[in-house]
């Protein structure tokens, strides 16, 4: 029987997202996270595909805003619950869906496509390029101090308070402080009304041993400048105890928070361990430990960018240091990217308009994807053969124009 790819009646959302959780393991998420999820599902921006009464295929888009270099907030389709069924493999069912949904997104006018990808093979065929990494890290907080700058003169102390993590006037003090680093770090996304829930859906739930979701704030002055959301789990041998601490969240306005909020971390008692797991790679704990070693950093793919109107997309941003340069894009899946063109910009804005002149860098639409937020550069690409130049020193003025200080970063999943 021939397959039916539709957009999702809120009606089917059961069991269009039951075929998401059979691909992905078939556990359940519990009651919290599956409201949620029905909740937050823009129905009319997913799809599923139809087997006779049988869902085997999902994806769906988001309407997020996400930062790019310069402070900009670009609309941005958040590619989302993407699953095919074990039994419709290798039938091109993930590539129709692709293929409408970055028609759609085209029809939206939305410039850009991301996403998080469950493994990293897979996008890439679609022009999705790894535009983020986030750094991770197991610390021996037996072995390891965390510094504190200096407050500046006249500042004052930082204070810090327990808090419950789901009290509404909590939830309102730290959803200021994300809104407020948004702005400042690419890759961020801007939360819509009901995303505020999700760093705390489940902050009752114990997870294998671990305490429920913990919160405590920085305060100075009795303004929250800062929080971070854990879990503690606690463990004994027969040596005494050597629990480990679990972050989820932690974000702060000024980076003498950001330090004691570290040091909370690291010197909570009964523990040795603080596990990290997704930071900017460029955090500032790295240089505030006493010991970096035994920190163990690691660092992995995080947010996928897709460029969907190349033109528009190079216009939404700044660059770092002025560039004029005509680029040769490759882009067999979205055809209408295809082509040259002259990209003009600096720190106050850009052009980026189709040229018949001859293209001083040649690259695919999975390049421009990787290095549009400035954390990947396209020098280092053309290390590895993905660039090539055709005009000498296009390569370096592009590639230091495309940079971002802070680098991009992607707090959490969607």
């Amino acid at each position: 029987m021939a397959t039916d790819l539709r957009v999702l009646d809120p009606a089917e959302w059961e069991r269009w997202y039951g075929t998401l959780e059979v691909a992905f393991g078939g556990v359940q998420e519990t009651l919290g996270s599956r409201a949620l999820m029905e909740a937050l599902t823009e129905h009319e921006r997913s799809i599923g595909v139809w087997d006779g009464g049988r869902c085997v295929g999902t994806a769906g888009a988001f309407s997020f805003r996400l930062t790019v270099p310069g402070g900009a907030l670009v609309p941005a389709a958040g590619v989302t619950m993407v699953s095919v069924a074990a039994t419709h493999r290798r039938r091109g069912t993930l590539t129709s869906m692709m293929r409408r949904q970055l028609d759609d997104v085209r029809t939206w006018g939305e410039s850009l496509a991301v996403l998080t990808a469950s493994e990293p093979p897979i996008y890439g065929r679609y022009g999705y390029g790894v535009a983020t990494r986030d750094l991770r890290a197991e610390i021996d907080t037996s072995r390891v101090r965390v510094a504190v700058p200096e407050e500046p003169g006249g500042v004052a102390e930082i204070r810090l308070r327990q808090a419950e993590p789901r009290d509404p006037a909590v939830r309102k003090a730290c959803e200021a402080v994300y809104a407020a680093e948004v702005a400042t770090r690419p890759g961020m996304l801007a939360r819509r009304p009901g995303w505020e829930l999700l760093p705390v859906v489940d902050a009752e739930k114990e997870l294998d041993g671990a305490s429920p979701l913990q919160c405590v704030l920085a305060e100075r002055d009795g303004e929250v400048v800062g929080f971070t959301l854990f879990r503690n789990r606690p463990e004994w041998d027969n040596s005494g105890p050597k629990g480990t601490i679990e972050l989820q969240d932690l974000h702060a306005l000024d980076p003498v928070a950001c330090a004691w909020l570290w040091r909370f971390l690291a010197e909570i008692d009964l523990t040795s361990t603080l596990r990290v797991r997704n930071r900017p790679v460029d955090d500032p704990l790295q240089h505030l430990v006493s010991d970096v070693r035994r920190c163990r950093l690691t660092v992995r793919d995080a947010l996928y960018v897709r460029l969907v109107d190349v033109g528009a997309a190079l216009e939404a941003r700044t660059y770092r240091t002025p560039v004029d340069v005509v680029l040769g894009v490759e882009d067999a899946f979205c055809p209408w990217n295809e082509g040259r063109w002259r990209l003009t910009g600096d720190a106050k804005g850009a052009s980026c308009e189709r040229t018949s002149d001859e293209p001083e860098l040649l690259l695919s639409a999975t390049e421009l994807g990787a290095a549009y937020l400035g954390g990947v550069s396209l020098t280092s690409l053309s290390r590895a053969g993905r660039v090539r130049e055709a005009r000498p020193g296009a390569l370096a003025e592009a590639s230091l124009a495309f940079g971002s200080d802070p680098a991009p970063w992607l707090p959490h999943g969607f």
